[in-house]
């Protein structure tokens, strides 16, 4: 048989072996067991809403930060747990202090349970939720593809190394978004998450003061906004004040996002670095001038998201707590 046949074949039975694995979520998995999960895990987070403005961005944060580490599987709701062995997610750098909704998610759970007992796992009612934030908040709705079952670990060390961070350069951003599978246009899209939510000044102030030790700000700030931020983060003022990741429409999911980061407006140094590079600039002004094509783009990058390593069909479980092993 010819090299090329066989390298063929290969690459069918590899594309084949993918669809095959991602082929047991499904947007119908509950449509017998619980078909009201979505509209359940709607109502809590608008109930959230009423009291909490930022409640849907922290949601779908926690999707992400979920998905790149091990996969899709709920790893980090666990606890510390001595007895389990569970060494938490939730203390890892890109998670302490920061990560937050979980209490939501335990009232979504709740609510999920007196409903279906012991049917949805914690992994999906992440992504149920973080599919219902964004709808929510005006941007689009797409059916979740649904099936994961929840790992029984979790993975401090990876989620470490594995989460991108707000003061990464754009390559090691990237090589992290294609260690589990995802491209630039992925990283662009998802990135269009901050278009609501908010960040806590010590995650940006050094842009404000001192950047890369030089000292100084960072210079591709747009100086007005400098101004701004630095009235919300003064130097030696309290480093967990707030300030909203788009100045334009916080709380609205669109593309303003992205028109901020072409005036020089993206809070974090992770986003301007979406500008940083003609290739992905080309992205970000796609996305700005078409606000049907990045909704098109995040949904489709948010099923791609939500596809990292599921476990499915008998691995794992479904936790009756989300914040404990069964």
């Amino acid at each position: 048989m010819a090299p090329s046949t066989l390298a063929f074949i290969f690459v069918l039975l590899s594309t084949y072996s993918y669809y095959e694995s991602n082929a047991q979520l499904s947007a119908n998995f509950y449509s017998s067991t619980c078909p009201n999960v979505s509209s359940i895990v709607q109502n809590v987070i608008q109930q959230a809403l009423q009291s909490d403005a930022r409640i849907g961005a922290s949601l779908i944060r926690l999707h992400f930060h979920d998905c790149f580490v091990n996969g899709c599987d709920g790893s980090l709701l666990l606890d510390n747990n001595a007895t389990t062995n569970i060494v938490s997610e939730k203390d890892a750098a890109p998670n302490a202090n920061s990560t937050r909704g979980f209490d939501v998610v335990d009232n979504i759970k709740t609510a999920v349970e007196s409903s279906c007992p012991g049917v949805v796992s914690c992994a999906d009612i992440l992504a149920l939720a973080a599919e219902s934030s964004v709808s929510l908040a005006g941007g689009p709705s797409w059916n979740v593809l649904l099936g994961r079952r929840d790992r029984r670990t979790a993975n401090q060390a990876g989620a470490n190394t594995s989460i991108p961070s707000s003061t990464e350069g754009l390559s090691n951003i990237t090589a992290k978004f294609s260690a589990v599978g995802l491209n630039v246009t992925d990283l662009v899209a998802l990135s269009g998450a901050h278009t609501f939510g908010r960040a806590q000044c010590r995650i940006f102030s050094a842009r404000l003061y001192n950047f890369n030790g030089t000292g100084n700000p960072d210079p591709t700030l747009n100086t007005t906004y400098l101004a701004n931020l630095r009235q919300i983060c003064p130097q030696n003022g309290s480093a967990t004040a707030l300030a909203n990741l788009d100045p334009t429409t916080s709380n609205s999911f669109d593309n303003n996002y992205y028109t901020n980061l072409q005036n020089n407006q993206g809070l974090l140094q992770s986003d301007q670095e979406l500008t940083s590079t003609p290739t992905v600039s080309s992205i970000v002004n796609t996305f700005s001038s078409n606000q049907n094509t990045f909704f098109q783009s995040f949904v489709q990058s948010m099923i791609n998201m939500g596809n990292i390593s599921p476990l499915t069909g008998t691995n794992g479980e479904i936790r009756s707590d989300c914040k404990r092993v069964n």
